[in-house]
């Protein structure tokens, strides 16, 4: 009884000096800002390797139970967490070894009677694998703060818990538990903390055989490691930096729009004046249109000789070859004339005056030029009244085969 007063008494102690952390938190918190007020947040969401924990820890339990008197047992903690953020976590972990209650009548857990006591001490091992949600009241409350030393978490927790007898004992029991907790992280260095863990469970008083409810609090002390990134930032932060990059950003786009505005200031300028001279462009094309061609068409008529096909002695048909230089003047020379003006052509057909008579040699000259002149026509689409005929008998004695032709005039 003596020793269980003690530990009563202990525990009283630390539950004091722990639920008065708060207000120790509330006072050493540096979180403040220009005005003095408490800054909570919010803050960056984290990635999933942030904020890991693991931790291991020792300690005392009681097993408690309507009808038995409790007795101190040991007891060992081991977990594994993740903050979300700086409020709001959450763990797995393993809690167990030995625990034991004086009973009045024998069991199986306890068949010997303890002459000191004058009870009957019924001993079971146990394990407890829960999982807990996690509270940080100090970050909460006071903000978040990386190197505060001590922060105060309640927590809830439920999960499997099992009973088994030791030293031989045939008995075995597993049930489902829950209850309440409080952890106090005190900040030893970075990514080190002393866990002190006061724990509450609620279980089947089928663990150590009986009925109704059992009650295990717990106090262990142990260690916890940090892994990952450890801390959270604020948004404020993170949006200050922003703030300071776009200001950054802005600046150069404001400079790059002045130069944009210059630029295209300069370009309508230019259009202005393109614009201008454009104008003074189309004017002086309408003034040209309204003036005469100008062209020098003695110069133009000069310089096109007159074209000469001829025929064959008797012959009123070209031949091929003279088809070809027939063709070559309707499609170059009088196409390059019709171009500039519309001109008009005199066809005059010819006939040698040394052979022959003067009927046929007369016959022939008409011939030739109608000939000549049904072909510009018909073939070469020029119009009739464009055309005018003509026919002479030449006389030349030096080279005959030149009279026998049609020339083209323009």
């Amino acid at each position: 009884m003596k020793r269980l007063n003690y530990f009563i008494g202990a525990a009283a102690l630390v539950a004091v000096a722990m639920t008065a952390s708060p207000a120790l938190n509330a006072q050493e918190n540096g979180n403040r800002d220009e005005n003095g007020k408490v800054v909570r947040g919010p803050y960056e969401t984290n990635r999933f390797g942030d904020n890991w924990f693991i931790g291991v820890g020792g300690g005392i339990n009681l097993f408690w139970n309507e009808g038995y008197e409790p007795a101190i047992g040991p007891s060992i903690d081991a977990n594994f967490g993740k903050w979300f953020t700086p409020s709001v976590g959450m763990r797995v972990g393993y809690q167990g070894i030995s625990s034991k209650v004086w009973a009045d009548e024998a069991s199986v857990l306890g068949p010997q009677r303890d002459a000191e006591q004058g009870k009957y001490a019924q001993k079971f091992g146990y394990m407890y694998i829960h999982g807990d949600i996690l509270w940080n009241i100090s970050n909460a409350f006071s903000g978040y703060k990386e190197t505060r030393f001590w922060n105060f978490v309640p927590y809830m927790h439920a999960g499997y818990f099992r009973t088994y007898g030791l030293d031989g004992v045939n008995f075995a029991d597993n049930e489902i538990a829950g209850g309440v907790g409080l952890l106090h992280n005190l900040r030893l260095v970075d990514r080190l903390d002393l866990i002190v863990d006061m724990r509450g469970t609620i279980v089947n008083g089928s663990v150590h055989g009986d009925n109704g409810v059992a009650i295990l609090p717990s106090v262990t002390m142990g260690l916890a490691v940090d892994l990952g990134w450890p801390n959270f930032v604020r948004t404020s932060t993170v949006v200050g930096a922003l703030e300071v990059a776009n200001a950054e950003k802005f600046a150069i786009l404001e400079t790059a729009a002045i130069a944009l505005e210059a630029a295209n200031l300069a370009l309508e300028e230019e259009n202005a004046s393109l614009e201008k001279a454009n104008a003074a462009l189309t004017k002086e094309n309408a003034e040209l249109k309204k003036k005469p061609a100008g062209m020098d068409y003695t110069t133009f008529f000069d310089s096109m000789s007159p074209a000469t096909v001829y025929f064959e002695i008797g012959q009123t048909v070209l031949t091929d070859k003279e088809m070809e230089h027939l063709d070559f003047i309707a499609k170059n020379l009088i196409a390059s004339a019709d171009k500039n003006t519309k001109i008009y052509l005199t066809l005059l057909g010819t006939a040698d005056g040394n052979t022959g008579t003067v009927r046929r040699n007369q016959h022939l000259s008409e011939a030739r030029a109608k000939y000549v002149y049904d072909m510009l026509t018909d073939k070469y689409g020029i119009s009739k009244d464009r055309l005018v005929i003509k026919s002479e008998v030449v006389k030349d004695a030096a080279k005959p085969e030149l009279s026998r032709a049609v020339v083209v005039s323009f």
